[in-house]
């Protein structure tokens, strides 16, 4: 055979191969969606909890964000995280003590990532950019506790998803003032002071330590809306 002919069906036989693996990837992906869309499309009202994988159950954040998620699940809000250990953890076992659902979105990871066993919902994820959007498409608010590179790149996205209008406003609560006071006020003299933000947008988020507190302000910020406007933020979210 044809030394030209020979590498040309390979690299044809190679690319339909290719292909057909792409395809099922993409089918992977849009199963993630429907089925997590399923289970919590009647999950309402809720608040997505981030923060570190990386703490203990004795760690004063572990506590505080237990104690968060019990009182707002007492309130009538399910609790998302993310279903692993640290903040996340504590966040589903303040909740699963509660009154409302606690909400486990799991993802496969190599290191840390390990179902915790406070969930009342359970779902898993491959893909990162499929597990973000449920966090923000089912939330009526957001609590985040210290963490690290993980809980800043979901904070800095949904501050973004509220900035450019692509999702309803809602409560970004901000726990713990020593650990993002430091972050606020880079905001203010970095971003601010370039004009590359608003004054206006730096209301987006707010620092608030105490659990009672934390309640207080989700309800009034729903006194003058409806959670039945989730119609108009899920029509945006159809937009990303």
């Amino acid at each position: 055979m044809d030394k030209k002919k020979f590498y040309a069906q390979s690299d044809s036989a190679q690319a339909t191969v290719d292909a057909a693996r792409e395809a099922w990837r993409v089918f992977g992906i849009m199963s993630e969606f429907v089925e997590a869309t399923d289970r919590l499309q009647s999950v309402y009202p809720a608040v997505s909890f981030f923060g570190s994988a990386r703490l203990d159950e004795n760690s004063p954040v572990y506590r505080l964000a237990e104690t968060i998620a019990r009182k707002l699940s007492d309130s009538g809000f399910a609790v998302i995280s993310g279903g692993g250990p640290g903040a996340m953890e504590a966040a589903n076992r303040g909740a699963f003590a509660g009154s409302s659902p606690s909400i486990g979105l799991n993802i496969e990871l190599p290191h840390e990532q390990k179902g915790n066993s406070y969930q009342d919902i359970a779902l898993n994820f491959r893909h990162f950019f499929a597990r973000k959007h449920m966090f923000t498409r089912f939330a009526s608010a957001y609590v985040v506790m210290p963490g690290g590179f993980g809980t800043l790149d979901e904070l800095m996205e949904v501050i973004t998803l509220v900035q450019t209008r692509k999702t309803s406003r809602i409560p970004i609560i901000l726990v713990g003032s020593d650990f993002w006071r430091g972050l606020i006020e880079w905001f203010r003299e970095q971003l601010l002071g370039a004009n590359m933000v608003r004054p206006e947008e730096l209301e987006i988020v707010q620092i608030i330590d105490d659990p009672d507190e934390i309640v207080a302000a989700i309800f009034r910020h729903y006194e003058t809306r409806s959670h039945d406007d989730r119609s108009a933020g899920q029509e945006l979210f159809l937009n990303l």
